[in-house]
């Protein structure tokens, strides 16, 4: 069966300085739309719209959708594009930068629903996840080495892993390779369903202080733990055994085999006096 396709920008007519690749294949867009389970209550949050692809299918089924878009042209043509519906609001503003409550009204439940440029995937999605009222559930695609990073298990867990999972839980709705884009991008990409926990994956005194230590102790990641937590911090060697030893866990596995709990118990194990990072 050939290819669906939407119609899109013209190639030429895109900012390369911005990472723009059009989505043109209509099943991935509709599995996109899908995956977000939208209804007539919901308000979206589309960051990125580009052509209106996506933003085309849920105007059709959500309540309302603002789309934030940071190219001052496609800001203006997005409405007449899509036949002016009266429940789109497109904003022209840098999805690193936004304030939810500033689009949606302090306390709204919403969602968010992105085909992100490679570039700022990963900060947008971590903004979303971190901000004081994130939302219900985000529907993104990224680059796919961001995704499996995203959604990986401990033992290969990163730093993205660990910021990204401790607020959501992650599963994969399609791979998307890159002829379904135009121009095709010199990636893949994977479309990933974040369902946001209603409160984090383990309880922490700061939150601040808890990444900062992760940080630390993936400053070194194919190192041992203990060598990593050193490096990091800047601890002498007996200040970071003693704070392992009191969370049970082994110095000399690498950080990436520790879960979001056991990172959680060494927080809650290090030294107050201590710092958590170089920079902290």
């Amino acid at each position: 069966m050939p290819r669906k396709s939407v119609a899109t920008i013209p190639v030429r007519r895109r900012r390369k300085a911005l990472g723009q690749h059009f989505l043109t294949d209509s099943r991935i867009a509709n599995r996109i739309v899908a995956a977000a389970e939208l209804d007539g209550s919901d308000t979206v949050l589309e960051i990125g719209p580009g052509a209106g692809v996506l933003t085309r299918r849920m105007a059709e089924q959500a309540g309302r959708v603002i789309a934030v878009e940071l190219d001052e042209r496609l800001c203006a043509e997005l409405p007449e594009r899509l036949g002016f519906p009266t429940n789109l609001e497109v904003v022209r503003a840098d999805g690193r930068e936004v304030d939810p409550d500033d689009l949606v009204g302090a306390g709204a439940p919403y969602k968010v629903v992105a085909n992100l440029p490679y570039y700022a995937a990963a900060p947008i999605v971590r903004r979303f996840l971190e901000t004081v009222r994130p939302p219900r559930l985000m529907v993104v695609m990224v680059q796919r080495e961001v995704a499996d990073a995203m959604n990986a298990k401990p033992g290969e867990f990163t730093l993205l892993s660990v910021a990204t999972q401790f607020y959501a839980e992650p599963s994969v709705v399609a791979q998307v390779p890159a002829r379904c884009f135009r121009p095709p991008p010199k990636v893949s990409s994977t479309v990933l369903k974040l369902k946001v926990r209603p409160k984090p994956a383990a309880t922490v005194a700061d939150t601040g202080h808890f990444f900062a230590l992760v940080r630390a102790g993936f400053s070194a990641p194919r190192k041992q733990l203990r060598n990593s937590l050193m490096h990091g911090t800047g601890a002498p060697a007996e200040t970071v055994a003693e704070a392992l030893d009191a969370a049970a866990i082994d110095g000399q596995r690498r950080a990436a085999t520790l879960g979001i709990a056991e990172w959680a118990a060494l927080d809650a194990t290090w030294p107050a006096d201590v710092p958590r990072s170089r920079a902290v």
